[in-house]
């Protein structure tokens, strides 16, 4: 992918658009690896969306530090799933930059992915433009690295720390008309999520 990402806010906005996910998940305590899949929507929200304030005020931030969010919706299931069961919701999260390029921050969310009380967590832009998201819940810590490999083709990478230690590889491809999805990502946002066509996973949502 050409060029550079400037800031926290832009690269959540490449990330707009519908994406399938390809996962491999090693489960460290079982010493077994998982693979599956999931379907992801990322629709941006303007700064004054009132979800996006109420998610500041609900983290006893000043919702003017905003510079914008997205809500995600997920569908998923995992390899080692019961009859039944799968791995689906939908969050609202915004971000709040700490240094004035806006490449570090919180990020508010009204609901975890690995815990599903509201968590703040922590963004910040390494040198080769990748997203690093912290986190830390009650029970585990995670982090994870979002980087592109191209405008269509996303790349994850997450580890959890706490009572069930994972690491995680995605590769997240984007669906519809290529890179022109993202522009018109929000224009169908009430569109309940396709099931994958793949067996598929994603316990953190995107």
């Amino acid at each position: 992918m050409s060029g550079s990402i400037a800031d926290a806010i832009s690269f959540f906005r490449l990330s707009c658009g519908r994406w399938r996910s390809q996962r491999s998940s090693h489960h460290l305590l079982h010493r077994r690896a998982e693979a599956g899949g999931s379907f992801i929507e990322v629709v941006e929200l303007e700064t004054a969306d009132p979800r996006l304030e109420a998610i500041a005020v609900l983290h006893g931030q000043d919702p003017a530090g905003l510079v914008g969010g997205c809500r995600v919706r997920w569908s998923g299931s995992m390899a080692w799933d019961k009859a039944g069961e799968a791995h689906e919701g939908e969050s609202v999260f915004g971000l709040i930059p700490t240094d004035e390029r806006g490449r570090r921050g919180l990020l508010l969310r009204d609901r975890g992915y690995a815990e599903t009380a509201p968590v703040a967590g922590h963004f910040a832009m390494d040198d080769r433009d990748g997203l690093l998201l912290t986190t830390s819940y009650e029970t585990m810590n995670s982090l994870e690295r979002f980087s592109f490999a191209g405008p269509d083709v996303r790349l994850r990478t997450s580890t959890v720390e706490g009572l069930s230690n994972t690491a995680s590889f995605c590769v997240e491809t984007r669906i519809g008309d290529g890179a022109a999805s993202a522009a018109v990502a929000g224009a169908d946002a009430t569109e309940t999520p396709a099931s994958p066509e793949t067996a598929c996973l994603s316990a953190l949502g995107w």
